[in-house]
């Protein structure tokens, strides 16, 4: 599936993020849906020049922007990757994560939204599930950004551990989001102003 590809769905979708992103609503994206908020933004979504399937380092490419979502993370982090495109970085957003296939891994936007390439939500029984579901894809594909399914489910505990650690970090940051925008919604509503935390 593309964002580019004629479904009747997708042009609601891009509507909605930019509803949500001009309302200063939280939104975050996963892989398909980083790619989604990126094209909603003015971004571009084509064929990436190497494909990744499996386990793969993002790194940190601007520690300011990417603290506030990442803490006091090293500078490398683990992440799951099953991707054949990917995006531009939509105008006014900063790229905070790369790898080494794939220069745009996650993206900001005003502190608030936040784009991703790779996945970090992952779980050993989503991963099993992908695998045996994507067996030919991963079959037919070749490249250095490609593992079997073999090399995908070693030590999918630990890796998955790892992973939540990022996610946890993320998902925390966009969470406060979702609490000051609930809070600004309650003020406007009886008329008191909204005071940043």
């Amino acid at each position: 599936m593309s964002v580019n590809d004629e479904l009747p769905w997708i042009p609601a979708v891009l509507g909605l993020i930019q509803r949500a992103v001009a309302a200063d609503m939280p939104v975050i994206g996963h892989c398909l849906g980083g790619q989604l908020m990126a094209k909603a933004l003015g971004g571009t979504v084509g064929p990436a020049l190497i494909k990744e399937i499996g386990w793969g380092d993002v790194r940190i490419t601007d520690g300011a922007a990417a603290h506030p979502w990442l803490g006091e993370a090293s500078s490398t982090l683990p992440a799951f990757h099953w991707h054949g495109e990917t995006f531009s970085v939509p105008p006014g957003a900063i790229r905070i994560l790369e790898s080494a296939w794939c220069a745009n891994q996650a993206y900001v936007l005003n502190d608030r939204h936040i784009g991703m390439q790779c996945h970090v939500e992952m779980t050993p029984e989503l991963i099993t599930s992908w695998c045996e579901s994507g067996i030919d894809e991963i079959r037919a594909s070749q490249g250095p950004g490609v593992q079997s399914a073999e090399t995908i489910q070693a030590d999918m505990v630990n890796r998955t551990t790892q992973l939540h650690r990022v996610a946890d970090k993320i998902y925390s940051r966009w969470i406060q989001g979702l609490s000051h925008q609930t809070l600004a919604s309650r003020e406007e509503k009886v008329g008191q102003p909204h005071r940043a935390a």
